[in-house]
């Protein structure tokens, strides 16, 4: 089995591997590859690599260090699932110097409410003072 290792150097992220898996989300459907290099780019991101380098795993906080943050793109390649390794990354993301102290740490999820939920994430307790756009369609290419 292999050892895994978490690293937010950026230089060591496969840009293509993330973006083929994000723009397959149900998050991101189709995000362009310079949109979603905008995003990495002004994000704290965390890469999951196995002994060999090969990255399986990637998540990145939108954060301004010092009062929010925004979990999104959270993701682990389907052959190494079932090791710990998401919860080993939110947890080394939660441990992580430029997140502590923070009022407010954001995500949303369609189907992993357990794994964050051991990390103290919950429904917001009033989820009336939350407002959102949402342009769940905007990578969507126009059919003329």
């Amino acid at each position: 089995m292999p050892a895994y290792t978490i690293s937010c150097d950026p230089k060591r992220l496969n840009f293509d591997l993330i973006h083929d898996f994000i723009s397959d989300s149900y998050w991101a459907k189709e995000i362009p590859r310079e949109v979603m290099k905008q995003a990495i780019e002004h994000s704290l991101c965390f890469g999951v690599y196995t002994d060999t380098a090969e990255q399986v795993g990637f998540a990145r906080m939108i954060t301004d260090k010092a009062t929010f943050a925004y979990l999104a793109d959270v993701f682990i390649v389907e052959s190494h699932r079932g090791k710990g390794l998401s919860k080993q990354l939110v947890d080394t993301i939660m441990q992580h110097p430029d997140l502590q102290g923070l009022r407010r740490i954001m995500l949303a999820t369609k189907d992993a409410h357990g794994l964050y939920a051991q990390f103290g994430f919950k429904t917001p307790d009033d989820p009336s003072i939350l407002m959102q756009i949402c342009r769940s369609d905007i990578y969507q290419v126009c059919q003329k």
